[in-house]
């Protein structure tokens, strides 16, 4: 079986790879979806990970007779209210890269005692312009005061996991994806995909 991933960011689909490589279930495969840069991207207009992750999977499901999946993520801070949620990619503007999100998030914060956040990913299964079933998954840690670490994405160097006394960035791939909110919800969708355990994580 072949689901199509609908995402272009290479760190993401490095961890959709992973995932199945890693699931036990060598006949389920993820591809990016076909034609998927010449695809106008949609309105991002939930309020929520689970609106704006169904609502991708809906649109690109359209675009195709197979299984697609789209996911939405994000960065929960409990000092800042649960922000920045669905506008983790865009916290410091719409052109905003990784580096100005980052600074952005360390500097709201550089007064503030509490630094619990959790990363969540919740990913949305569709065909046809249906949904089929969603799966969420989050991970819980700290904001440091500082990046710390070259690897992972987004805001993986401010990332402190304390299992691991070390920042997602700091991590192995194979240490980050074990843990991880999106590896969490990938886990869950092969299950589901291949029949065995609820999506429920």
């Amino acid at each position: 079986m072949t689901i199509y991933a609908c995402s272009g960011n290479p760190g993401k689909l490095r961890e959709f790879f992973q995932a199945t490589r890693d699931s036990g279930f060598p006949d389920i495969h993820i591809e990016p979806l076909t034609g998927l840069t010449n695809i106008p991207s949609p309105e991002e207009t939930g309020t929520t990970f689970e609106e704006n992750a169904e609502l991708k999977a809906r649109y690109y499901s359209r675009f195709t007779s197979e299984l697609v999946f789209a996911d939405d993520s994000g960065l929960e801070v409990d000092a800042l209210g649960g922000a920045p949620a669905v506008y983790s990619a865009r916290f410091a503007g719409t052109a905003a890269n990784d580096t100005a999100n980052n600074h952005l998030l360390l500097q709201k914060l550089e007064s503030a005692d509490d630094r619990r956040a959790r990363f969540v990913c919740v990913i949305a299964v569709a065909r046809d312009g249906s949904l089929r079933e969603t799966f969420r998954g989050t991970v819980e840690g700290e904001i440091l005061r500082e990046e710390r670490g070259e690897g992972g994405f987004g805001y993986d160097p401010v990332f402190f996991y304390p299992p691991f006394q070390k920042t997602l960035a700091e991590a192995t791939a194979e240490e980050k994806f074990s843990v991880s909110h999106r590896g969490k919800a990938l886990r869950a969708m092969v299950r589901w995909l291949a029949g065995g355990a609820s999506p429920t994580v």
